[in-house]
């Protein structure tokens, strides 16, 4: 997969934000089906820093009741990258 396939999106939260500070991690949504090396590799690549570590989890949809009956909202695969010391990711420069 090229790198722009496996990441979709950075998760911006008070969570993920906490967790960049404190243990130098941030979290991504990608593909379901993307490996922990294919991440590793894209995340790299793409933003040029140097990654120690990666976990993944799938985030299974939530079911939800409609008029017509029941419904559920989409799995997604949540990577949280833990950076080596000294690199880090700014999303928002000069903010």
């Amino acid at each position: 997969m090229a790198n722009l396939d496996v990441i979709k999106r950075p998760i911006l939260s008070e969570k993920s934000t906490a967790q960049a500070e404190a243990f130098n991690q941030v979290a991504f949504e990608v593909t379901l089906n993307s490996t922990k090396t294919e991440i590793k590799r894209a995340v790299e690549r793409f933003f040029k820093v140097k990654v120690a570590r990666v976990n993944t989890t799938v985030v299974p949809g939530k079911a939800y009741r409609t008029r017509a009956g029941e419904a559920k909202t989409s799995s997604w695969k949540k990577a949280t990258v833990t950076l080596k010391d000294g690199e880090k990711i700014e999303f928002f420069k000069g903010v």
